[in-house]
């Protein structure tokens, strides 16, 4: 019987709980499904409800089962490996699909075939979720792995200089403690999808002899790896934008918005510190300024994938427009033979600076070439959502969701250029259509306990998780302190959410707030400069137990707040700095010091 035809008389269940069960299973993925599955079966025999689940096939070993882990900073990766464990239960394989932030690491001398998804954040760092593996694989501590079978997939962005480095460092690891790789590292940039479903492919290929395949596989997958939600980057919700309000002054140097998006009946649920992927389109202006440049017919046909297009629609929906990456720039010399540039594309530093400093509008103009419609298109990488940190909790806005977004922008030989999204969202009237998805970040909670005391440093648009924290915290009746550090240029201008934040510290829900406007004064002053001000009243509270957050600038501002950090361990906790680094490392291991920066 098909579930959507159950009904209590046909059935031991009351009709409220075939109703539950309708609804849970509705927004179950293949992989969510089969782990119930696998849990009721168990806890079933068992004959008590609760226990822990008991897989199905682990009778026949560890050997049978196919563990995919994930290191993932934007959701990519976990995505990947999602898909590729839905493929093998497919084939009937039984699949352990975990978080690398919740895999135990003495695990791994048990296992026998794995397979990993990691992708590489900022300066070739591993992203949060994979930072303890990381770490073990290059210890001392780590064991022997020669029963190991292995595969890794590496994501990263080119346009960075340490491309895919923590998935290489992976590969290198484990081949050196002993391990078998069953199928070549792939390295994935931005445009993965086609690499990630042929590296799918052959690694299940490559297990077919050291995997038996059984009928009754389980995936056993972490609650914290599930979503609540049915939408995804791939199968995004149509929502409606409602506000997009300019938070900042108008002599302000920068253009901040509140931004508000309805959600309506979607049933998409979301926690404080998950971010918002949102799907843009480029300008009109922009896309007409790249056809007039290359004198290109706008209504000619062109091919995206398996869809036939105009080149205009494909410019403005398809096509990454505002940034560019090494490739293109590369492709591009080649058809310019332009000897500037392809200088430029021969240095790998060059190219990296050009990539940072302009768009691809930037590039055609400055380096004339000619080129068919069909040539072009095809030189352009896919246009990826941009993820923004939610700015709202569920408790207090319900079906809505708030982003605070700032509209990027630059001027360069007398013209101005916008972030995609950005501009997107800053431009976008009352109604318009936008198609979202949420990402979760579960390495940026608040705590468990309410009455944990939270310091949170945000900077400019960093401050939107922490509206998002105190929002909260307040619906919670949380009794813990709160402090927040913020930083913009002025005040009088860029004071984001300063109603809000008042009204906070005269209900006490924000205990105190440290403020560094950089451009009030003489001397510039910013966030870590108040850490180091308050360094002994910061001890304190992280001596009490508190935990810490950064949000913000990656390349300078979290640095810095990293080195105060580490300064005020040193002159308030009297440690070495050698000691220093090492508490922050056990406040990051504890999960009480949390980092969402880009």
């Amino acid at each position: 019987m098909l579930l959507k035809e159950l009904s209590s008389l046909a059935s031991p269940l009351s009709s409220s709980q075939v109703d539950k069960l309708k609804q849970l299973t509705a927004e179950l993925n293949a992989v969510q499904l089969s782990w119930v599955s696998g849990y009721l079966a168990a806890t079933s025999e068992q004959g008590v409800a609760g226990l822990p689940l008991v897989e199905a096939g682990s009778q026949s070993g560890a050997e049978q089962t196919i563990t995919i882990l994930y290191g993932s900073q934007t959701g990519n990766g976990r995505g990947i490996a999602t898909e590729l464990a839905e493929k093998a239960l497919a084939q009937g394989y039984a699949v352990n699909l975990v978080s690398m932030g919740d895999y135990k690491t003495r695990q791994l001398k048990q296992e026998s075939l794995l397979l990993l998804v990691v992708s590489t954040h900022g300066e070739g760092e591993a992203p949060d979720d994979a930072i303890e593996l990381h770490k073990f694989l290059s210890s001392k501590r780590a064991p022997k792995l020669d029963n190991l079978n292995y595969s890794v997939l590496a994501l990263g962005d080119s346009s960075y200089e340490f491309f895919c480095q923590t998935g290489k460092d992976f590969e290198t690891r484990l081949n050196a403690l002993g391990a078998t790789s069953i199928a070549p590292l792939v390295e994935c940039d931005v445009d993965y999808e086609a690499q990630a479903e042929q590296w799918q492919a052959d690694v299940l290929e490559a297990v077919k002899p050291l995997v038996q395949s059984s009928g009754a596989s389980v995936v056993s997958i972490a609650s914290s790896q599930t979503s609540g939600s049915s939408y995804t980057k791939q199968k995004p919700y149509t929502a409606e934008l409602l506000v997009s309000q300019k938070l900042t002054g108008r002599d302000s140097d920068r253009d901040v918005r509140h931004v508000e998006i309805e959600l309506g009946e979607s049933g998409i649920n979301y926690q404080a510190g998950d971010a918002l992927g949102v799907w843009f389109t480029n300008s009109q202006e922009l896309v007409a300024e790249l056809l007039e440049a290359l004198a290109l017919d706008g209504d000619e046909s062109v091919s995206v994938g398996s869809d036939s297009l105009s080149l205009r629609e494909a410019l403005t929906s398809k096509k990454e427009l505002t940034q560019l990456y090494p490739g293109l720039v590369t492709g591009w010399a080649e058809l310019s033979q332009n000897a500037e540039l392809l200088a430029i594309s021969a240095d790998k530093a060059l190219t990296r600076e050009f990539v940072n400093n302009n768009q691809v509008a930037d590039l055609v103009r400055q380096y004339p070439a000619k080129v068919a419609a069909e040539q072009f298109i095809e030189l352009l990488r896919g246009i990826t959502p941009r993820l923004y940190s939610i700015a709202s909790s569920q408790a207090e806005v319900e079906s809505e969701v708030h982003l605070t977004v700032a509209l990027v922008e630059d001027e360069r030989d007398g013209v101005t250029r916008f972030g995609g999204a950005s501009q997107f969202l800053a431009a976008a009237e009352e109604g318009q259509e936008v198609q979202v998805y949420v990402e979760p970040n579960n390495h940026f909670r608040l705590p468990e306990n309410p009455e944990t005391p939270v310091i949170m440093v945000g900077p400019g648009t960093g401050v939107a998780p922490f509206r998002a924290f105190m929002q909260e915290r307040a619906a919670l009746g949380a009794e813990g302190n709160t402090w927040l550090i913020f930083g913009n240029p002025h005040f009088e201008q860029d004071f984001l959410y300063q109603t809000e934040w008042q009204q906070y510290l005269q209900s006490g829900e924000l205990s105190r707030i440290d403020l560094a406007f950089s451009r009030d004064q003489e001397h510039k002053i910013y966030v870590q400069h108040k850490i180091a001000e308050q360094g002994e009243a910061l001890w304190q509270w992280l001596a009490s137990g508190a935990h810490f957050y950064v949000c913000g600038d990656a390349e300078r501002m979290a640095k810095d707040v990293h080195q105060a950090l580490l300064d005020v361990a040193v002159k308030y906790g009297n440690k070495t700095q050698e000691q220093a680094a090492e508490y922050l490392e056990e406040l990051r291991a504890a999960k009480r010091y949390q980092k969402d920066v880009y």
